[in-house]
């Protein structure tokens, strides 16, 4: 193809979130109809009021909904769409769908399949870029998916070593294996969990580097023979190697390695007849003289592209879209390499449904609050009473900075984050802060092992949670349970208080009692129990607390929730606070500070959400998700450290322990269960008293 198309009139968004809100963003604005495709689970998501019309496609799993070729195709025929769009993740790198899309007479919105189909897998990809005389990671790649075989090729190639999925991204099915008698474990595991993420359990091996740096170039081409790279990102910021925070420029790339780079990304691009957007990423070793692996190549728009078309101003969906239709590149490499070099920097940061101070397990629920300050760019499909659920990605928003310097940008996103508020579901948010916050960060020398082994920033300490509970305590106790007319706002002046607030406190479920005494607008708050024997017990004074703002919400035909806001100097500061109350749980930020709270005056304090959570005989989900294998029965012994169960949520696997070694007492779960956080699955028998 080297002429113009027809112009593209009804596109079909095959995808959902956020990257459907963004994709129609920009359709809309060339004047192209949308049609959105929403499973079981998103009857009512934020995306589908993002589109021009909405296709069900049913089922609430992916597997039933989003990665079903047919159902993308029929809802396509019948909304009379004449091109397709495949977002990332889910279908996008399926070279089989783009063929079907291309068969039924839609046009495609991305590469040609033979491009995705050699380097969309892996295995292929490392032997392609091999050919061309580009470094790739010593590794296996054949086709051999044998146990033995594999443990062959990994005791050959050395640990520690990168077991990765061969189709797909986005960090599903991989893993990085230490210890040789780690392997079985793994292989098995990153099989699974590939096989649920993309329908292909296929394996290879790489050596791990470490410390490396993880840097991928953007690449785009036209059906017309060009191809240009829009310079690197710098997305060493991980965990469980998926990416957290991406910036461009890479704070280790020089303007003459940049071209080096850029100039191997171009030629892999090229060397496939590549049309469209890609990323080819690199593993890149720094030192006196740097060095680079060729990893992968992403066949499809990445996640992190609005740090990109921040530096070089454009829109790379409507690339696409214009390349779709036939269009030619707007800029050449010179043009191109000089906005990004002109551009200042821009610094992306993923907002995502998970516990950072739980090994970053994935997290479901209803968001009450959403609010983002101005001043950056926030891509999200979320809105009050949007519902997280365990089928899904975990990421909820992406929120950019762009400035004239890197630590103007730094700055500029770690206090956008202080700002945002998502109440009712627990998030990375301050996490997120914190490490932007972070010397080592700052510094740019932050490498791919970074966050797994960081420890808890100052930001998080102890005094601060404490001020931020001792002002919820108070809120609890005083704010009224239903709104009230705005004339009766300011309730701050009251007679005399003394009473004792019983709640529960983070995700961990501690139990946690508050004394107040005083006034409405001036009390002492202080523990109350066992900490109340404590000679440094923590006293706070908590004066002029009052409601600044009141109202009661519905979030998709869901159960009434309240949310405010109020003030009070804590200590002799002045301090604001975000809330939102469903029933008798309550989610708070305070001064950049995340804390989630049950009031136990109108509950049991062993509630469904948390019974079990101080029983050391019992195993419990550690997240909302789907129960795919159980590996005990009721009777067998097991021994410390054993799996006895996998839970599936947010597109990963999670493996349960067994604690200590003992027999099954009993098991209360089987594979398919959609289970809830914390609820028990499997329960080990007590151990005897002596």
């Amino acid at each position: 193809m080297t002429g113009e198309r027809a112009p593209i009139r009804r596109l079909l968004v095959a995808n959902r979130g956020e990257i459907a809100v963004r994709i129609a963003r920009t359709a809309r604005r060339l004047g192209i109809e949308t049609i959105g495709v929403a499973s079981d689970a998103d009857r009512d998501a934020p995306h589908t009021s993002a589109v021009d019309r909405v296709v069900p496609i049913g089922g609430e799993r992916a597997v039933d909904s989003y990665l079903r070729i047919d159902a993308l195709l029929d809802a396509a025929r019948a909304a009379g769409a004449d091109a397709v769009h495949p977002g990332y993740g889910f279908l996008a790198e399926r070279a089989d769908f783009a063929e079907a899309v291309l068969d039924a007479g839609l046009v495609w919105i991305g590469p040609p399949a033979a491009a995705m189909r050699t380097m969309g897998d892996k295995a292929a990809a490392r032997r392609h870029v091999a050919a061309l005389g580009i470094d790739v990671l010593p590794g296996y790649d054949g086709g051999a998916q044998d146990t033995a075989t594999l443990a062959r090729e990994a005791a050959r190639i050395g640990f520690p070593l990168m077991v990765k999925a061969a189709a797909g991204g986005g960090g599903r099915g991989m893993r990085l294996v230490v210890d040789p008698a780690a392997l079985d474990n793994a292989l098995a595991s990153a099989a699974a969990e590939a096989a649920a993420a993309f329908g292909d359990r296929r394996l290879l091996l790489e050596r791990a580097v470490s410390p490396a740096r993880h840097v991928e170039v953007q690449v785009f081409a036209d059906a017309h023979g060009h191809v240009v790279h829009l310079g690197e990102r710098d997305c060493s910021l991980q965990r469980r190697q998926q990416k957290l925070v991406e910036e461009a420029p890479s704070p280790a790339v020089t303007p003459a390695l940049r071209r080096r780079m850029g100039d191997a990304a171009v030629a892999i691009t090229a060397s496939v007849g590549y049309v469209g957007a890609g990323t080819v990423e690199f593993l890149l070793e720094t030192g006196d003289a740097p060095s680079f692996w060729f990893m992968e190549m992403n066949t499809r728009l990445q996640v992190e592209h609005a740090v990109t078309e921040a530096l070089v101003g454009c829109d790379l969906v409507e690339w696409q879209l214009r390349v779709a239709e036939g269009g030619m590149l707007p800029l050449d490499q010179a043009e191109a390499l000089r906005r990004f070099e002109a551009g200042g920097h821009a610094v992306e940061a993923r907002l995502c449904a998970e516990d950072a101070g739980d090994a970053f397990l994935p997290q479901s629920g209803r968001v009450l609050r959403w609010a983002v300050p101005e001043g950056v760019r926030c891509d999200h499909a979320l809105a009050a009473g949007t519902v997280v659920s365990s089928f899904y990605d975990s990421m909820l928003a992406k929120l950019v900075a762009h400035a004239p310097t890197r630590p103007a940008a730094l700055a500029a996103l770690a206090a956008a984050l202080d700002r945002t508020v998502c109440l009712g579901v627990t998030t990375n948010r301050a996490f997120l802060a914190s490490l932007l916050r972070d010397a080592i960060v700052v510094g740019g020398n932050a490498t791919t092992t970074y966050v797994e082994h960081r420890r808890p920033a100052p930001a998080d300490d102890e005094t601060d949670h404490r001020r931020g509970t001792a002002l919820a305590a108070a809120a609890i106790a005083l704010l009224p349970r239903d709104a009230l007319p705005a004339a009766w706002r300011g309730w701050s002046s009251s007679p005399a208080i003394d009473t004792t607030v019983p709640l529960i406190v983070g995700s961990a479920g501690t139990a946690t009692s508050w004394r107040l005494v005083g006034a409405r607008n001036a009390m002492s708050v202080e523990p109350a129990g066992p900490a109340a024997n404590e000679p440094d017990r923590p006293r706070h004074r908590v004066d002029g607390l009052r409601e600044i703002e009141l109202d009661d919400v519905t979030g998709g035909g869901t159960v009434p929730s309240t949310v405010g806001a109020i003030e009070a100097r804590v200590d002799g500061r002045l301090v604001r606070a975000e809330w939102a109350r469903d029933g008798n749980a309550w989610w708070w930020l305070v001064d950049g500070i995340d804390l989630a709270t049950v009031d136990r005056r109108l509950a049991s304090s062993r509630t469904p959400a948390h019974r079990g959570a101080h029983d050391a005989d019992a195993m419990l989900a550690p997240m909302h998700g789907r129960v795919t294998e159980i590996r005990v029965a009721a009777g067998e012994p097991v021994r410390a450290g054993d799996v006895v169960a996998v839970v599936e949520a947010m597109k990963m696997e999670h493996q349960l322990r067994s604690p200590r070694a003992g027999t099954v007492l009993a098991v209360h779960a089987s594979v398919g269960d959609q289970v809830a956080a914390r609820q028990r699955l499997v329960e080990l028998a007590p151990v005897p008293r002596p």
